[in-house]
């Protein structure tokens, strides 16, 4: 206890890494009013280079402890160790005080930081301190978004017998597995394990299917929530349409298709993909003709199950629930934005999502790798009767790990593109095929493996950024660097496939704001701490998946499930906790100087009873 009575605080100047961070000034002069905090210092006002100079500090203050705190502690840690040895004092009397850890790296967030602070300088835990009221919980939980994770957890729920609502703003469940050909590194097909369990959705008697919908409020509290959901007009009756096909082949109106990511044309009503859950067919109201004007209507006059009802309006529903899973998703960098590659101008320039559609057997040319073609309305489209490239290009790291579009690594594109190049070469045997990377990021389990195995496919790997993608000659022009030849390569291709990153969707603010979790300073959804990955600072409210941050799909199936658990936990003993954001300063100071009095209290007993003895 006497060490505590001598304590030191180091903070940073600001979070330079960050737009929005924690008001640093705020928290110094709240750390010297905590009691036992002697001297605040700045990390600029000594030389990380000269541990001498904070030594010097220390001795003069008599300083025994010091609390570190910021955004990442940690880095500071070896040098003010350093910095004790000389001073004579114990280095492992060094305490970190991780603001980013613990939910708070706003300015909003600053009380929360002061609360971080002033746990690590008491000694007492901050989830301790912090610990949130549990109040009462509705059973019924509505899980947001219809990929692979919010399959998952749904059916997790429902197979604990509780019920889900599963809520997909398209009109089938699926999301982007449902476009993948295979899977790696086992190469299984993705069609093969995901569509059993969109069935099992489709079939689960605990689980209420709601395509077609978006959130549009949110009011209750944790544990007793009311979600306000606009069930978007199908104009197609759900319970009469058998699926025959004969509105959609008499539809006049064609525009790219989602699901093939544009690569080819669908009409205005549609079945999203063969296999899609629910297999029923929907109208486009933005691009029918009837919709938008008043004419045409052809598909409700042919219909022989009379099931088109072009005039059906949207309406807004109101259920309660108990628990809410966000599983949004991603979206994919948009190549346009990198105008360099000449994605959008060079018809045979073409995504990695756009390309697993092209070698998927369900896909517009049955699996065979075609370049792209004119149709008479002078729409690029993958059709059969394209050439097949003979040299292929893999690009690494289109919008990721670059500062210009997005810092992070999105972890999956090095492994999608070894699968691809190995179905090129499956397809193709005599194409040349070159991946040009960075990094090889192979991180998970059996991907090393998978990484050899490509390599010895005559394979060709180029480590190094490509800098440009010209037309040369009816050709792409593709200059790039080879580190491992300190040169730099201009090679000619008939196809390039640009390894886009994974980004947040465009509406995850909106709905972070909604739903009152926060985003992280690059918009993927915020944990709560790295400790509790699918737990948010809102009681009741948990994520999983993609929407958290970039994963491959085992890790995602993971989190999902653990989010269905966490779910199942507070349903089985009828409570959940409220959340971070219901716990105040005022609060957690009462219970962090609660606990430390007690602290203390049992350290004179057990000193006493050592002198006793």
């Amino acid at each position: 206890m006497e060490e505590r009575d001598s304590t030191g605080v180091i903070l940073p100047d600001s979070s330079l890494n960050y737009l929005d961070s924690v008001d640093f000034s705020a928290v110094e002069k709240y750390a010297k009013g905590i009691p036992g905090v002697i001297e605040t210092w700045r990390s600029s006002s000594f030389s990380r280079s000269n541990p001498d100079t904070l030594a010097s500090k220390i001795r003069e203050r008599q300083v025994k402890r010091i609390v570190i705190a910021g955004d990442t502690p940690g880095l500071m840690k070896p040098y003010v160790a350093r910095a004790m040895a000389i001073a004579g004092v114990n280095p492992e009397s060094i305490v970190l005080a991780n603001f980013r850890e613990h939910g708070a790296s706003a300015a909003s967030e600053t009380d929360r930081a002061k609360g971080v602070l002033l746990c690590a300088a008491l000694g007492i835990p901050f989830a301790a301190a912090a610990a949130p009221k549990e109040v009462p919980v509705h059973p019924d939980t509505l899980v947001i978004g219809g990929g692979i994770a919010g399959i998952q957890a749904s059916l997790e729920i429902a197979n604990g017998q509780k019920k889900a609502y599963l809520l997909e703003r398209t009109g089938t469940i699926g999301g982007h597995m449902a476009m993948f050909d295979k899977t790696f590194p086992t190469l299984d097909c993705a069609a093969c394990i995901l569509t059993p369990k969109m069935v099992e959705v489709g079939q689960h008697p605990n689980i209420e299917l709601m395509t077609y919908c978006e959130v549009k409020g949110l009011s209750g509290s944790p544990g007793n929530y009311k979600v306000e959901i606009l069930k978007k007009a199908r104009r197609v009756d759900l319970a009469t349409c058998i699926g025959c096909g004969i509105c959609s082949e008499k539809c006049p109106g064609q525009v790219p298709s989602e699901f093939d990511s544009g690569a080819t044309m669908r009409k205005a009503i549609y079945i999203p993909f063969p296999q899609a859950v629910p297999n029923k067919y929907l109208v486009d109201a933005e691009n029918c003709l009837y919709c938008q004007s008043g004419k045409c209507g052809v598909c409700a006059k042919i219909c022989p199950a009379k099931c088109i009802d072009l005039d059906e309006q949207d309406q807004m529903v109101e259920i309660e629930v108990g628990n809410i899973v966000l599983a949004t998703g991603f979206k994919t960098f948009d190549a346009t934005r990198a105008e360099q590659y000449g994605y959008g101008k060079l018809p045979n320039v073409v995504t990695s999502l756009e390309f697993e559609r092209l070698v998927n057997a369900s896909g517009p040319t049955g699996g065979n790798i075609k370049s792209r073609t004119q149709d008479k309305k002078g729409n690029w489209i993958f059709s059969g009767e394209g050439d097949e490239p003979e040299s292929i290009a893999l690009i690494h790291c289109i919008g990721s790990r670059d500062v210009n579009y997005n810092a992070h690594c999105s972890r999956v594109c090095c492994m999608y593109s070894l699968k691809l190049a190995h179905l090129v070469r499956e397809k193709l045997p005599q194409a040349k095929i070159y991946e040009y990377y960075i990094d090889m990021r192979a991180f998970g389990k059996g991907y090393e493996e998978f990484y050899d195995r490509i390599r010895g496919e005559e394979i060709h790997m180029i480590r190094g950024r490509t800098a440009k993608i010209e037309r040369q000659n009816g050709k792409l022009l593709l200059r790039s660097e080879d580190i491992a030849s300190d040169s730099l390569l201009e090679q000619t291709f008939d196809m390039a496939i640009l390894a886009v990153g994974l980004e947040p969707r465009e509406d995850a603010a909106d709905l972070a704001k909604m739903l009152g979790i926060s985003i992280g300073d690059d918009g993927w959804f915020r944990e709560a701490n790295r400790a509790d990955p699918t737990a948010t600072m809102a009681g009741g409210i948990v994520i999983a998946g993609a929407c958290q941050g970039p994963k491959d799909i085992p890790d995602t199936v993971a989190q999902a499930s653990a989010a269905a658990s966490r779910v199942l936990q507070s349903i089985a003993n009828g409570k959940v906790s409220m959340g971070l954001n219901d716990v105040s300063l005022k609060k957690i100071e009462a219970r962090a100087h609660e606990l430390s009095e007690n602290q203390g209290g049992n350290h004179e007993q057990t000193g006493r009873r050592k002198f006793n003895k």
